[in-house]
This record gives C-alpha cells, structure tokens and sequence, in this order.
C-alpha cells in the first residue's frame, strides 16, 4: 500500500477539533497521521495493530543484537551440545 505522506500531515489544531475522524481514520486505513506543532512534526498517530508490530519488530531485534553480542564475547555453544543439555534436562525431568 502507497501512502501519500503530505495529505497524512495535520497540525495538532485540527486534530484537536477533528480527534474522533482522524482516529477513525487511523484506524480504517491503517495510515499513520503525522502531527504538526508550529509547522514542526511532534507526534504520529497509528493504530494499535501498527503499534504492536513495531514494538514486536523492535523486540526481535534486540533479541538479535543481544545474539550478536554473545558472539562477539565468544559466550556461544555448539548447537549439539545445547541440544544434549536440553535432552538431559527433559530426561531427568521426566523421573
């Protein structure tokens, strides 16, 4: 989906008397709202699916850069041997 960022641009006094459109908006297309102050944007406003996603997206790639850090600091294991630890776990578990 294309969207035309320049009309997605209000200034926050419209969003102040037009709040519950522009939500509906947000929400029914799924497009960010990009809200100015004096010319200058502050704020953008996007549904909540939206929202979650970026945070989730930002989650795996702090998972993936907390991964790289390992690897750099050599705190890495063969998989063979995490899987055998796994395996030993379950098993002594199982007792």
């Amino acid at each position: 989906m294309v969207v035309n960022v320049a009309e997605n641009i209000k200034p926050v006094s419209y969003i102040k008397s037009n709040a519950s459109d522009v939500m509906d908006y947000v929400y029914e297309n799924k497009n960010p709202v990009i809200i100015t102050k004096n010319g200058e944007a502050i704020a953008v406003l996007v549904d909540i699916e939206t929202y979650q996603k970026t945070q989730d997206a930002f989650a795996l790639l702090n998972i993936i850069k907390l991964g790289e850090d390992d690897i750099k600091a050599k705190r890495t294991k063969k998989a063979s041997v995490v899987f055998s630890e796994i395996k030993g776990r379950l098993q002594g578990q199982a007792r």
